[in-house]
C-alpha cells in the first residue's frame, strides 16, 4: 500500500499533471485579473485586519475577519512548520523559493475561489450559508462536466478532511506534547476529541469565535520568536537569501547531512508542500469565504487571498529563514524535529524546542476546527442537512484515532487527497475565469481603492451567469 500511494502521490504531484496545473492556472488568473495580488494587496490587508466586516450587511453567518480567521486556522498548520521543513529537506534551500512563487500566483486563485464561493452561495436547510467549489463549479458550469466536477470535488473534500484535516493534525500535537511535556497520547487524544466535539457542535459562528480569538496571538508568538532567532543570526540572513535564489534553478550538492537535490526536486517539494500549507487553488477557503457578511464577491476575495500572503510570505518564510540561517538544513533531520532544532540553535536554553511544541500544538488544533467546518459543508452537499451532526461526531472520533497511531502512510494520502480536491477546482477556475475577470474589473472600476461603499449588486445563480454572457 505505501508503495501504491507513494506511487499515485508521484504522479499526481509529478511534472506533468498537478504542478503545471497550478502554475497554469495562477498565472492565467493573475494576467486575466491584471495583478489584482498586487495592485490591491493593500487595501486587502485593511479590509480584512482593520475595518474587519461589511457594516450593516447580514447576508452570511460570520465576518470578513471571522472567516479569514477560520480559513487561517486551516491553513496556518503542521505544513508550516513540518512541512517547509520536509521541503528542504527533499528539495534543497531552492525549495523555499519555489514556495514562495507558487504562493504569489496562488494569491490570485485564492481571491477567485473566495470570489466564485460567496458569488454562487445558497442557504442549507437550516438557514445556515453553504458555498465553495462543491457548489459553485456546477452552477457557473452547464452540463454534466459541471456535476461532475463538483461532485468530484465534494467527496475529495471530505475524504481529505480526515486526512490533512484531523489525523496528521492530532498526531502532530499527541508527538509534541509526548516530546515535550511527557504527556500520554491516549490523554492528548480524548482532551483533543472533547474539545473538538464541544466547539464543532456550535457550528461555523462557534467556530470562528474560536479562531478569531487565538489564531492571530499564535501567530504573532510565532513569528516573534522566528524575529529573534533571525536577529541573533542578522549575519546569516543575507548568505541564507544568496542560497534560496541560486538553489532554486541550480539544484544542491551534498552538505553535511544532506544528500543533495536536483532543480526539479526543489520545484516539486516547493510547490507540493507550499500548497500544503497554504491551500491556494485546493478551493477549500471558498468554503469558509462563502459563509461571510460581505457586499460583493471581490470584497471577500480580496479579504481572502491575503490568506496566502499571512501563511506562506510570512509564517513559512519565518520558518524556513531559521532552518537556513541557524545552518541546520544540513544535518539530516526533516519534518518538525529540523524546525525544532533550528529554533533551539538560535535561542539560548531549551526555550526554541518549547517555543515550536506550543506553536506545533495550536496550529494543528486551529486546523482540526477550520477542515472540521470545511468537511460537513461538503457532506451537506453529498447527503444533505440530515449527515452533518454524525460527520462532526465521527470527526471528532478520528481526531482520538489520529492522536494515537503512527501515520506514516497518512501523510502520503493527505497529499493525494490534496491533489485530487485541486484537480476538478483549477479547471474550474480556468472555464470560468471570463467571468471572475468580467466582475472584477466592473466592480473595480466602481470602487478601485475600495474606500467608499458603491451599491454593486451581486448576481447569482444561472440566470445571472446568462446576463454576464
Amino acid at each position: 500500500m505505501d508503495d501504491f500511494l507513494t506511487t499515485l502521490d508521484g504522479i499526481i504531484w509529478g511534472p506533468f499533471l498537478l504542478i503545471p496545473l497550478l502554475l497554469a492556472t495562477g498565472i492565467v488568473l493573475t494576467v486575466r485579473l491584471r495583478g489584482v495580488q498586487f495592485t490591491k494587496l493593500a487595501p486587502a490587508l485593511s479590509l480584512a485586519l482593520l475595518r474587519r466586516s461589511d457594516a450593516d450587511h447580514e447576508d452570511g453567518d460570520v465576518s470578513h475577519y471571522q472567516a479569514l480567521a477560520t480559513a487561517l486556522a486551516a491553513t496556518v498548520g503542521v505544513g508550516n512548520i513540518a512541512g517547509v521543513a520536509t521541503a528542504i529537506h527533499l528539495g534543497g534551500p531552492g525549495a523555499l523559493f519555489w514556495m514562495w512563487f507558487s504562493a504569489i500566483f496562488g494569491m490570485a486563485a485564492k481571491y477567485s475561489e473566495a470570489f466564485m464561493g460567496v458569488r454562487f452561495r445558497s442557504k442549507d436547510a437550516k438557514g445556515e450559508v453553504s458555498g465553495g467549489p462543491q457548489y459553485y463549479l456546477q452552477r457557473a458550469i452547464p452540463g454534466g462536466l459541471g456535476k461532475f466536477l463538483a461532485l468530484f470535488f465534494a467527496i475529495a473534500a471530505v475524504v481529505a478532511s480526515f486526512g490533512i484535516g484531523n489525523m496528521t493534525q492530532s498526531n502532530s500535537v499527541a508527538a509534541a506534547m509526548h516530546d515535550t511535556f511527557g504527556v500520554s497520547p491516549t490523554i492528548v487524544g480524548v482532551v483533543l476529541a472533547l474539545m473538538t466535539a464541544l466547539v464543532l457542535l456550535g457550528g461555523i459562528k462557534s467556530i470562528s469565535k474560536v479562531t478569531s480569538a487565538f489564531v492571530p496571538l499564535m501567530i504573532i508568538f510565532y513569528v516573534a520568536a522566528g524575529f529573534v532567532v533571525l536577529a541573533i543570526n542578522f549575519r546569516g540572513i543575507l548568505p541564507a537569501l544568496q542560497l534560496v535564489f541560486t538553489d532554486a534553478f541550480t539544484g544542491t550538492a551534498a552538505a553535511g547531512g544532506f544528500a543533495g537535490a536536483a532543480m526539479a526536486q526543489a520545484i516539486q517539494f516547493g510547490i507540493a508542500r507550499g500548497v500544503f500549507s497554504n491551500e491556494s487553488g485546493m478551493g477549500s477557503a471558498a468554503i469558509v469565504a462563502a459563509a461571510a457578511k460581505t457586499k460583493h464577491p471581490v470584497r471577500q476575495g480580496l479579504v481572502s487571498m491575503t490568506q496566502t500572503f499571512i501563511d506562506t510570505i510570512i509564517v513559512v518564510s519565518m520558518t524556513g529563514l531559521v532552518i537556513l540561517t541557524t545552518g541546520v538544513w544540513t544535518s539530516g533531520k526533516t519534518g518538525a524535529a529540523l524546525t525544532a532544532q533550528g529554533f533551539s540553535t538560535g535561542l539560548p536554553g531549551t526555550a526554541g524546542g518549547i517555543i515550536v511544541a506550543l506553536a506545533l500544538i495550536f496550529f494543528a488544533y486551529s486546523t482540526v476546527l477550520g477542515w472540521a467546518y470545511y468537511g460537513e459543508r461538503n457532506v451537506e452537499r453529498l447527503v444533505g442537512i440530515k449527515g452533518v451532526l454524525p460527520y462532526r461526531l465521527i470527526f471528532s472520533a478520528i481526531v482520538f484515532v489520529g492522536a494515537t497511531t503512527e501515520l506514516s502512510t497518512v501523510w502520503t494520502f493527505s497529499d493525494i487527497a490534496n491533489g485530487l480536491m485541486a484537480l476538478p477546482n483549477l479547471v474550474g477556475l480556468l472555464i470560468c475565469s471570463g467571468l471572475i475577470a468580467r466582475e472584477t474589473r466592473a466592480y473595480l472600476a466602481a470602487d478601485p481603492t475600495l474606500h467608499h461603499e458603491p451599491e454593486v449588486s451581486t448576481l447569482k445563480g444561472t440566470e445571472a451567469l446568462h446576463q454576464v454572457r
